[in-house]
């Protein structure tokens, strides 16, 4: 059978006009309008959403992959991200259990676009310590029920939004004109999480979703109304045990001088295994247990009015609107470690090149607090989108598209609380805390003065505070006229061309009002025995492997955040203390320390022409284009400034501020993006791909900020600090791809693909060191080398930052507030100040497998796929990105984050009213960040990771079904380490998640 090329009607030429838009509904509305004579059977549920996306797969020109809607308001997944997972290639991250952000064949969230529509949609991110930078959608803004498809562009046209190396993912939504007369749904369930402790009143095991769609239309189809809408509420609990301060990393070597480093461990022999010459090591810097319960309310809302007066005109005004309001209450229980090794085991190493050990038993002599933190704060994220768009047939062939919208991301605090925060209450009784980490599970075991049995709410006060208010507003307008020539023969089929104005806005702040008080603040008679409330240790963690361990310690104490707060101010007001901003209460700072202002204003032009034409009887197309693109920045940013240094801790030391200055850059940059797309039919079923692109993705925020910043929080040794770039040119990737497809049965079919992403404008991190704001450190000079020859004369510990902070005070070494600061004579203060350069080229590729199988009419099928990855940069733990052996300088590190293989199946049963699916999703290992909890380069792994989720649903009538679901079936946790295994960054532990519910079609 031959095939022949497809000649676009007038109507087909009108409705492909939205660029990236091939959801199936119009499709189909657009098969029964060319011919109304023709029966169109729908098939629905799983089955019908794998056709529809196979349809989409194989007619689409590239590389694309879709998720389509099994039915009105019903998508595979009841969250976007893990939907998308399913797709070969993609790979997600999880929050709180839910799927939140995507990784496409080793590019990770800030290395994708997602377009609404068509239309490239804002971001907004909040961090918990520090102001955000990333460009990156978070899916679990968006409820799955208002979504009719969505759609992964894996190759790159020049039609296509830019800005994505990794893909373009464009979410498609109900539009009322491609879905005559009355189309509604509503829907209800309930969520059962078993996470949650609901013993103590902090959450709901079992909380509510309903979620709507309804759309009409009026005046023989041509004025339509869409209108969708979604309310959801989810309680849950995180327990997670974190190395939150991270790794201290050094060679064997250390230790073995007269100059030991901070931390080295002893060589008596108290450790089995001490690490040798050439072998590298970590001791942590703490080990935190915290207890989150998380409350999450979700609104999502759509709607679409539709008009088309004639058969050549067509307008659409749209608005979208989502809120996810985030509550969390925290509880802590931590101790931290001041580098004083005593005993304790490591793995046994090579003593050659590459030999990196971690520790099974560490013991630490570090005398202080154990640490019990509180936290308790809300965040809203709310977007909104307002568009128009129309369309008009000016002749027979030639046709254009308007289309504008304005959308914003907004983030940020809901109250003075802060979008992050902790109240340090403490014990002073440790005297030293042995950890076991020869499980996945770090097991603390503290030891406490003579004659103190453990913690005691009588012995009990607090320590400092920190209150940190992150905000993050994304606004996009965007203007696009675009149009397509049709021809009436000949091998060029269309023209399509446009040309795109948008300018984008990012304000990314952050505040924090840190009261530096690790010493103490009051007495333990100040605060009411009856507000620490014991609490159960392991049975927050049962299930994780080393959780049994009997030198677990049993308890922890909670308290109310509101307790606290008042009883701090009760002694601030005896004190007559001001803490912050608000007097005597503790809240966050509204006015912003760093304020990042980013605009970006970009114009685009495009060509595109599209060919069809057989060779030797097989069906061929090409698709030629090019796109230009311009892009102007201005980066302006609030840089604070600083006049002395306090030693606020052992070994922590406060630069403190005194107000704050604007500063301004500016740079901008051009491009011609070719695209180049080839498919051909060599049989019926069988299509073979060959595509080459180029495309860009922008730097994050943080790399392109107008000024120099620094962090606060310095140790004995000096700072951090950065400098943004904005004459960083965006990452440039050269983009081939090769397919075979075979589609041997309807949904069914065998892929095969090879890619390779040749990407250059990489951005490292280069450093420069600068005495920034010229402040003298107090924990560096003369007075400091005579606190330690005085302690060691007196029989103490010349190391111990405790003692030679007393010493400063016995000797009146303070200021007029008590405290210990910088002062002329001490040694400026050294900040490593790290700044974004275009450092590195470097090559992805690997292949991607899919089966996609429909076991005839027997209801069952199955899809599987599997993607490999391959990077040609990788990150060394044996490099401690310090001065090794002979004092050479190691350079930094470049590597990519993210990179891993995965894999996905799915099995399924669809037959007539009842149906079934059991999926699983795994990701191998990768790298999440090469910075770690104390800011020091070290890098932090994710472990493979593997997740069962399963659905059923029956259809009592046609209009009425009921389903059932459940989301990590088996409970799997979720595990961060560092250079070795043993080395635990965090382990999550996560538990199953049920859905009960109903829906009705009218």
């Amino acid at each position: 059978m031959k095939y022949q090329s497809f000649k676009k009607t007038h109507l087909a030429t009108s409705l492909s006009l939205a660029l990236g838009a091939a959801a199936m509904s119009p499709l189909v509305s657009m098969a029964e309008e060319v011919d109304e004579n023709v029966e169109v059977i729908q098939v629905k549920g799983i089955r019908g959403s794998l056709i529809k996306s196979t349809d989409i797969k194989r007619q689409a020109d590239g590389v694309v992959d879709a998720i389509s809607a099994e039915d009105i308001g019903k998508m595979p997944d009841t969250n976007l991200a893990e939907s998308l997972q399913r797709i070969t290639g993609v790979a997600i991250d999880r929050t709180n259990g839910e799927g939140s952000k995507i990784t496409v064949r080793g590019f990770g969230p800030d290395y994708n676009v997602v377009t609404l529509n068509g239309r490239q949609m804002p971001a907004a991110n909040l961090e918990a310590t520090s102001a955000a930078n990333s460009r990156s959608f978070d899916f679990a803004n968006l409820a799955a029920e208002s979504v009719s498809g969505v759609e992964v562009y894996k190759t790159s046209t020049a039609k296509l939004a830019t800005g994505g190396i990794g893909s373009t993912i464009n979410i498609t939504t109900a539009r009322p004109l491609d879905n005559p007369g009355l189309v509604a749904s509503i829907g209800a369930k309930g969520i059962y999480d078993s996470s949650v402790d609901d013993g103590d009143g902090s959450g709901s095991k079992v909380t509510p979703e309903v979620s709507g769609i309804f759309s009409q239309t009026f005046l023989d189809d041509t004025v339509g109304i869409a209108l969708t809408g979604s309310l959801s509420r989810r309680d849950l609990t995180r327990n997670t045990a974190e190395t939150s301060s991270g790794w201290f990393t050094m060679n064997g070597t250390a230790g073995l001088t007269d100059d030991p480093d901070w931390g080295s461990l002893p060589t008596n022999g108290n450790f089995v295994n001490r690490p040798q010459e050439k072998d590298v090591y970590s001791v942590p810097r703490n080990l935190l247990y915290s207890f989150n319960d998380i409350k999450r309310e979700r609104a999502n809302g759509q709607v679409t009015l539709q008009w088309a007066p004639t058969d050549k005109l067509k307008g659409t005004l749209d608005y979208t609107y989502s809120e996810q309001d985030v509550e969390t209450r925290r509880q802590e229980m931590s101790t931290w470690f001041n580098g004083n090794p005593v005993a304790g085991e490591y793995t046994k190493g090579t003593n050659t090149q590459g030999s990196v050990v971690g520790p099974v038993i560490y013991s630490d002599s570090t005398g202080a607090d154990v640490g019990l933190g509180t936290g308790n704060w809300g965040t809203v994220n709310k977007n909104h989108s307002a568009g128009f768009n129309l369309e008009y047939l000016a002749t027979d062939n030639l046709s254009f598209e308007l289309d504008f919208h304005r959308s914003t991301a907004e983030a940020g605090a809901k109250d003075n609380r802060g979008s992050n925060n902790v109240i340090s209450a403490v014990q002073f009784d440790r005297v030293g805390t042995t950890v076991d980490y020869s499980k996945d599970f770090p097991v603390m075991d503290i030891a406490f003065a003579d004659g103190v049995a453990g913690l005691d709410p009588a012995r009990m006060s607090t320590s400092g505070t920190s209150f940190r208010n992150s905000y993050n507003k994304s606004e996009i307008d965007q203007l696009q006229l675009s149009g397509e020539y049709v021809f009436d023969e000949g091998i060029v089929e269309s023209i399509d061309f446009g040309v795109v104005a948008l300018t984008s806005k990012n304000r990314s702040a952050f505040s924090n009002t840190q009261r530096d008080r690790w010493g103490g603040y009051g007495t333990p008679d100040q605060y009411p025995d009856q507000i620490f409330v014991q609490q159960d240790l392991k049975k927050r963690f049962s299930g994780l492997p080393g959780v049994d361990n009997p030198n677990l310690e049993p308890v922890f104490y909670s308290s109310e955040f509101n307790d606290l707060v008042q009883a701090i101010s009760d002694v601030a007001a005896a004190n007559g203390d001001i803490l912050g901003p608000c007097g005597t209460i503790l809240c966050a700072d509204p006015n912003f320390s760093t304020d990042r202002r980013t605009k970006e204003e970009q114009t685009a032009a495009f060509l595109q022409a599209n060919l069809a034409w057989d060779i030797a009887d097989m069906p061929t197309r090409l698709i030629l284009g090019v796109r230009y693109e311009n892009t102007k920045v201005t980066a302006d940013a609030k840089v604070p400034t600083y006049n002395e240094i306090v030693w606020s801790g052992d070994n922590e030391f406060t630069a403190q501020s005194t107000g704050e200055v604007f500063t301004q850059q500016k740079g901008d940059y051009s491009y011609f993006l070719p695209s180049f797309d080839f498919r051909i039919n060599p049989m019926d079923d069988l299509v073979l791909r060959a595509s080459f692109s180029q495309s860009i993705t922008r730097p994050s925020y943080a790399d392109i900020q107008g000024g120099q910043t620094i962090n606060p929080l310095l140790r004995q040794t000096g700072g951090t600090g950065n400098f943004g770039n904005t004459n960083l040119k965006p990452f440039e990737s050269s983009n081939y791809d090769l397919s075979a497809e075979w589609y041997y049965g309807e949904g069914s079919y065998v892929s095969a693909g090879y890619y390779m992403k040749d990407v250059k404008n990489f951005i490292g991190q280069d450093t420069f060191q600068d005495e920034t704001w010229q402040l003298p450190h107090p924990g560096q000079g003369p007075r400091y080398l005579q606190a330690r020859e005085a302690v060691a004369a007196a029989g103490g510990d010349p190391d111990n930052n405790t003692e030679i902070r007393q010493y400063f005070v016995d000797q009146n070494w303070v200021n007029e507030d008590g405290e210990i600061v910088g002062e002329d004579g001490d040694p400026l203060a050294v900040f490593e100040i790290f700044t974004p350069v275009n450092a590195r080229k470097a090559k992805i590729d690997g292949f991607e497998l899919a089966l996609q199988h429909l076991f005839g009419e027997s209801g069952f099928g199955l899809a599987v796929n599997y993607t490999k990855v391959n990077g040609d940069v990788k990150y060394d733990n044996y490099n401690t990105n310090k001065e090794r052996y002979e004092g050479q300088e190691v350079p930094n590190q470049f590597v990519l984050l993210g990179l891993s293989d995965t894999f996905n199946g799915v099995f399924f049963y669809d037959q007539n009213a009842f149906q079934a699916r059991i999926a699983y999703n795994w990701r191998d290992k990768f790298l999440t960040s090469t910075i770690d909890g104390n800011g020091e380069r070290n890098p932090i792994y994710t472990d493979a990771y593997g997740q069962w989720d399963a659905n059923v649903s029956y259809d009592f009538t046609e209009n009425f079904s009921v389903f059932g679901e459940v989301i990590n079936l088996t409970g799997e946790y979720q595990r961060l380490v560092g250079r070795h295994p043993n080395m635990i960054i965090a382990i999550n532990k996560q538990a199953p998640r049920y859905h009960l519910g109903a829906r009705y079609k009218f």
